[in-house]
């Protein structure tokens, strides 16, 4: 049985070698989220929590 760390790099291997390394990464970015909104504007909106503050959450 293969791990998982050869099952992504065969399956990324795959994807380039199928659609090119940005059609590659277009896929991944839909796979993963519906390819909808801006992370790069969506990660500094975020709050800025420390891990204690993260932990603290229930």
């Amino acid at each position: 049985m293969a791990k998982n760390s050869e099952i992504r790099r065969v399956g990324t291997e795959a994807l380039i070698k199928a659609l090119g390394p940005i059609g590659m990464a277009r896929y991944l970015e839909e796979y993963d989220n519906g390819g909808t909104g801006d992370y790069t504007q969506e990660k500094y909106e975020q709050p800025d929590l420390s891990v204690e503050d993260i932990l603290n959450m229930q």
